[in-house]
């Protein structure tokens, strides 16, 4: 096979993994390989290279497992530590969801039409939007979708292929929906931030957009002026994507009521809808839009109908097959809607409710400026700019973010995140975010703790 695709080497063929990823040998689960350097606490057994048996194995793990007391979650930045009943996975996770395929033929796939039918009614009435997709693969490339579903329709007027995107968005979403666009003639241009939001002193009077991009709340946590960014982007002809958070949506107003006509579309990240955490993944991404868009629209969109006798049925309305078989002609082809994960967020906000939701979002509000009052109490600390925020805040630190993050670490806080690497301009600069399962307890624990680290 090597020799078939000129390649001299397996060590060849797997060049990029960096050096420091490597393994030295075979792995230690393997007969005769001796000790493993990282193999401190694993039973001899194993660093001798013998066997172990199912059972002894699962003692093993079991006993592991009650050693670790779990880590207290202020890090947010887009993946959030929320509270998920356990009735969203024991439904999800049943065979008949967890198995299921595209629902193409309506008379065997009543059971995920329905639930899909219910998470997108859901999804409209969160975003105040007339349509909703099920779905594509996350929050960054839901944004992609969405700046090529702008592009699409505005082009046809204006002609332009410019996307004005602001600065603080969440940097993955920017990068990622860069990376997808830019090799289809899309220009993506950046609105400068002051102090945490959108500088509306600088917004561009030079040219015509075919979309405006912004976060709401923004990756930083800062509440926007999204009436007025929207209000300003209509009048230039350019079509308005929100990014959005969800959860936030049962407090703050919905994209489709931004300004005097709304945003056109509403993207993000379903993750706090009943996803866990997961380090990192998976999740999956929601796009909502205004119903002159919904043909733009990538993925599924279910929709209630009756049959001849007139009960209720639900049927896939409308995907494009040419979204499978017309490549560059698709919607788009981009295929993997994580169908599971939009079950789960389904269920979630079936069983949390519009009150629950709302109570989960205030919750992690209350929290967030419990802690920011309790870290800013602190010699040195104070918040990095000024202003009303949601469940995160930026905070500025006397000292390099990235070691004090390991110093909490040791102590069992995962402290937050550090802006160094995307906004460096920001300094010691770090990003912390408290959900409704925050106690007061794990707040004042962190707050001693970061004191002691900074002495």
């Amino acid at each position: 096979m090597l020799e078939q695709i000129g390649v001299d080497s397996i060590a060849a063929l797997f060049a990029e993994i960096p050096a420091e990823l490597r393994v030295d040998g075979t792995s230690s689960l393997e007969p005769g390989t001796g000790r493993n350097p990282r193999s401190e606490g694993v039973p001899p057994s194993i660093v001798s290279g013998e066997a172990m048996s199912e059972m002894a194995m699962l003692r093993w793990m079991g006993e592991r497992a009650e050693q670790d007391a779990g880590l207290a979650c202020f890090a947010g930045a887009g993946c959030y530590d929320h509270h998920v009943p356990a009735a969203v996975w024991d439904i999800a996770g049943r065979g008949e969801f967890m198995t299921a395929y595209t629902p193409y033929q309506a008379e065997a796939s009543q059971g995920t039409l329905q639930l899909v039918f219910e998470y997108q009614t859901m999804m409209c009435a969160l975003t105040a939007m007339d349509a909703s997709n099920a779905s594509v693969y996350d929050g960054a490339s839901g944004l992609a979708e969405a700046i090529l579903m702008a592009v699409r329709k505005v082009a046809r007027k204006s002609r332009s292929r410019r996307v004005l995107v602001a600065e603080t968005l969440h940097p993955h979403y920017r990068d990622a929906a860069r990376n997808i666009v830019a090799n289809q003639g899309v220009e993506i241009e950046t609105l400068p931030m002051a102090e945490g939001r959108c500088d509306l002193q600088r917004l561009p009077d030079d040219g015509a957009f075919a979309a405006v991009v912004l976060q709401q709340p923004n990756f930083f946590g800062m509440l926007e002026d999204a009436d007025r960014l929207t209000d300003w982007a209509k009048g230039q002809g350019a079509a308005v994507i929100g990014v959005v958070n969800p959860l936030t949506l049962s407090v703050l107003k919905p994209p489709g009521q931004w300004g005097e006509s709304g945003a056109d579309i509403a993207c993000g990240d379903g993750q706090p809808l009943g996803a866990p955490m997961s380090s990192g993944g998976p999740s999956f991404g929601f796009i909502c839009a205004k119903a002159a868009l919904t043909r733009q629209l990538p993925g599924r969109i279910i929709g209630q109908t009756e049959d001849a006798s007139g009960r209720i049925g639900y049927s896939l309305t409308l995907q494009a097959r040419e979204q499978h078989i017309r490549r560059g002609k698709a919607t788009s082809n981009i295929c993997t809607n994580q169908g599971l994960l939009v079950t789960a967020a389904a269920v979630h906000m079936a069983l949390m409710g519009a009150k629950g939701l709302a109570a989960a979002a205030s919750a992690s509000r209350a929290n967030t400026l419990r802690l920011v009052e309790r870290l800013t109490a602190l010699e040195g600390v104070q918040p990095l700019f000024p202003g009303p925020f949601f469940h995160e805040c930026a905070l500025a630190l006397p000292k390099p973010v990235p070691k004090v993050l390991d110093a909490l670490l040791d102590r069992g806080i995962l402290g937050g995140v550090s802006l160094a690497k995307h906004f460096p301009e920001l300094g010691n600069a770090l990003l912390v975010c408290a959900t409704e399962k925050r106690s007061a307890d794990e707040i004042d624990t962190y707050g001693q703790a970061l004191e002691n680290i900074l002495r």
